[in-house]
């Protein structure tokens, strides 16, 4: 699986590298979207450095499942205001985490444009939210869910709810 990965990284980075010329900023969603775009990083030999976001306090659900006690601050190294963007994010299934990704970005200033990379889209989407680049594409039944894990090597998990 880690040798899949790995591929669809590298045809995500030459999608990417296709799509955007004009000097764009990563930022990956903690902490699996932070794993996928530190290696587009490197695939795509960016100059500037890799932002990342902690979406806890953004989250549409937050007072349903609380902060994680060890919640880190998002990291964004760089003014985003008219920048191209890039955000990375492990698994799209709802799209909500995006969605919370989006308010804060926009908190720090308002992008030229924002362009979605996910390393694996999921069936389930409850926003209108879609990808721009995926990694994979796949179909799970509501009782499944697909998780990253990582960050050395990085797998993923496919495993029923509990």
């Amino acid at each position: 699986m880690t040798q899949e990965i790995n591929q669809w990284l590298v045809n995500m980075a030459g999608d990417l590298q296709d799509m955007i010329r004009n000097d764009p900023l990563m930022i990956g969603i903690h902490t699996g979207g932070v794993w996928v775009a530190e290696r587009l990083h490197k695939l795509m030999n960016l100059n500037s450095p890799l932002g990342q976001l902690n979406i806890a306090f953004y989250r549409d659900d937050f007072s349903r499942i609380g902060v994680h006690p060890r919640v880190q601050p998002s990291n964004l190294p760089f003014e985003v205001e008219d920048r191209h963007i890039i955000l990375v994010d492990d698994v799209l299934h709802t799209g909500r985490t995006i969605r919370a990704a989006l308010n804060e970005i926009f908190d720090y200033g308002r992008p030229a444009t924002v362009t979605l990379a996910v390393l694996i889209e999921r069936s389930g989407r409850e926003l209108p939210i879609r990808a721009d680049v995926v990694g994979k594409s796949m179909t799970l039944n509501a009782n499944e869910h697909v998780k990253l894990s990582g960050p050395e090597p990085l797998a993923l998990v496919i495993k029923a709810a509990e």
